[in-house]
């Protein structure tokens, strides 16, 4: 009698076994140790100053009302940052990643380097007057892509300010 003769595997269905096994094992320990992400929500706070006039940012239409900010994964852009309750100067932040240009966009507002677009006049630098942002105690050339961090403090101010104006101004901003 002949010994049955053993078939040696395919090298190409070992390969696949292999891979097929390494993505099961990826999956379960992704499986094991996912943790959904937290709720974000923090405050931030801001001022502008136009001509040395602060804003009031009086129009109803740009706050958020609180019943509507959901707790779903997919926030509306408006969710993402946003005022409540006429308080004018606290930004509530509530999702991950929000930049300040993403917040003024929000309140139908836009902010470059050179301008700051409001919902009634385009303000550009000019020879005479300018923009200046301060953040956090130091002025810096643009917010646009500035993600907002917990307790941060904005000023925006556009005009002829001198530097101890735009300091007396920075200090009305509140804190959180």
């Amino acid at each position: 009698m002949k010994i049955a003769e053993l078939k040696k595997p395919n090298k190409t269905v070992v390969g696949i076994m292999g891979i097929l096994i390494g993505m099961l094992v990826v999956l379960g320990i992704r499986f094991v140790t996912y943790q959904p992400p937290e709720d974000v929500h923090y405050h931030a706070n801001f001022a502008v100053y136009i001509d040395g006039m602060q804003e009031q940012f009086s129009n109803p239409l740009i706050y958020e009302e609180i019943s509507e900010c959901s707790i779903s994964t997919e926030k509306k852009p408006s969710e993402r940052a946003h005022l409540h309750e006429n308080i004018k100067d606290a930004v509530h932040v509530e999702d991950s990643a929000v930049t300040w240009g993403n917040f003024f966009q929000n309140i139908n507002w836009n902010v470059g380097d050179k301008y700051l677009d409001t919902s009634d006049i385009l303000l550009v630098n000019t020879q005479t007057k300018k923009i200046t942002y301060v953040l956090n105690g130091k002025e810096v050339s643009n917010i646009t892509n500035k993600v907002i961090g917990d307790k941060d403090r904005l000023l925006i101010s556009y005009g002829t300010a001198t530097n101890d104006e735009i300091n007396k101004q920075f200090s009305t901003v509140a804190t959180s």
